[in-house]
């Protein structure tokens, strides 16, 4: 007992407790807003996709190592900096706008009001529902063909610049008038993020499906197509028959009524008390 003392004794001499200054806390806290904001900005970018492509590499790159693999030992010290300056390269679009959201954003007004406003209402508010639900069965009564797109975690912004700058709060009226025959912006696609419409006239890609029926034209395989891309919800109003059709996940649900149409809109809304629903609704949509 007494020698554990003993060497208990001079190991305790041995460990040297820094002192922790109150900038130290600071600094730890600034640094650990830094990696959240900057892992928060790179998993709606193409950023996440790269990064994970990243850690593949590296485990190669350890197992080579361990492995004493010496010849992709030097290949990698040889494009190691070429890489990077490529990664900036192939991200600089991401860059930017990370720089100019940084420069924009009220970061104090976020923490204290917006995170909480986002929890209670998801993606987007129940008035945005109505508005949409509202807007597409008036254009399907008057068979005014449309095309909503519904942004989720996956940023539509490249698909925004085809288009025109709207910017405006989410109403039934406005997606009518938007969408009225012999209107500047009728023509293409409408993209909706959280509670604003962002853009108009927008392109997006057609599906190739085959298996889509031919009766579908441009407009249905435009709704396809962007919900093979992204995880958006698409919601196409037929200028023909003047029926409301969902695209998800490259899956096409037609023939929706208004109850079924905010059925869906309510799954995609992100809502905690919703997560049991919207995961019975992606098990549906598998099978349509």
């Amino acid at each position: 007992m007494e020698h554990f003392k003993e060497l208990f004794g001079v190991y305790s001499q041995k460990i040297h407790m820094p002192a922790v200054r109150w900038t130290d806390i600071v600094e730890i806290l600034i640094i650990a807003f830094l990696v959240y904001q900057i892992m928060k900005w790179a998993k709606t970018t193409r950023a996440w996709s790269l990064f994970k492509g990243l850690v593949v590499i590296l485990v190669f790159i350890l197992l080579a190592v361990v492995f004493h693999m010496n010849t992709i030992l030097w290949i990698v010290r040889n494009v190691i900096s070429i890489a990077a300056i490529s990664l900036v390269v192939v991200l600089q679009p991401e860059l930017r706008r990370a720089l100019e959201t940084l420069g924009q954003k009220n970061y104090l007004a976020s923490i204290l009001n917006l995170d909480l406003q986002n929890e209670e209402e998801g993606l987007f508010s129940n008035h945005t529902i109505d508005e949409i639900v509202r807007g597409c069965v008036e254009m399907g009564k008057a068979k005014t063909g449309a095309l909503i797109v519904i942004e989720q975690n996956q940023p539509l912004t490249e698909y925004e610049r085809t288009g025109i700058d709207v910017d405006g709060v989410v109403s039934s009226q406005l997606l009518i008038n938007i969408f009225e025959h012999n209107t500047p912006l009728h023509d293409g696609a409408v993209i909706i993020r959280g509670n604003r419409i962002t853009s108009a006239t927008c392109y997006l890609p057609l599906s190739d499906n085959l298996y889509l029926s031919k009766e579908l034209g441009t407009r249905h395989r435009a709704g396809v197509g962007i919900s093979e891309n992204t995880d958006s919800l698409t919601i196409i109003v037929s200028e023909e028959t003047g029926k409301i059709s969902v695209a998800y996940k490259g899956n096409l649900e037609r023939s929706l009524n208004a109850d079924r149409l905010r059925e869906r809109l309510v799954m995609l809304q992100n809502k905690p008390v919703e997560d049991k629903k919207r995961k019975l609704w992606k098990g549906r949509s598998k099978t349509s």
